[in-house]
């Protein structure tokens, strides 16, 4: 079983993750066209945002400090977003693409998240995210793959 700092470790790395998320598809909202995609990204940002508190109550319950924003790698992902979205015309394809590859990240943090040993409480919530991720990841893959349709 890991230790509380190791436990905290784990889930503050969530919780950046669950953040990059929020910002990521918050940002790619702000530049897509279609209506229907804006609010599947905001409702994305926001089911990001909540898990993000939930791992936060978790992280303060395990007597650490919960981080409140995302990681350097996230930050540095949507600048690259924005230089993207800036040569493609912020095309909805584009914010689709930039927020897949959002997507495989989460999805590689969640998974080294659950081959740790991780106490019951926390590896039950942990997982029920992880799900969270692949039907947002399920998702935009669909979307991305109708909008490279309607373009070729």
């Amino acid at each position: 079983m890991m230790d509380r700092k190791d436990v905290v470790d784990s889930l503050n790395r969530l919780i950046e993750t669950s953040k990059d998320g929020e910002y990521g598809f918050r940002t790619s909202a702000e530049h897509v066209r279609d209506a229907q995609l804006k609010q599947v990204f905001l409702a994305r940002a926001d089911e990001c945002r909540q898990g993000a508190a939930e791992l936060q109550t978790l992280v303060v319950q395990y007597g650490g400090t919960a981080e409140d924003g995302g990681s350097a790698t996230g930050a540095m992902h949507r600048g690259w977003v924005a230089v993207k979205g800036t040569l493609a015309g912020y095309s909805d394809l584009a914010m689709l693409e930039e927020c897949e590859r959002g997507e495989d990240t989460a999805l590689e943090r969640y998974r080294a998240a659950l081959a740790e040993d991780l106490p019951g409480d926390a590896r039950s919530v942990v997982e029920r995210q992880f799900e969270g991720v692949r039907r947002n990841h399920a998702q935009i893959r669909t979307l991305r793959d109708a909008a490279r349709a309607r373009t070729a």
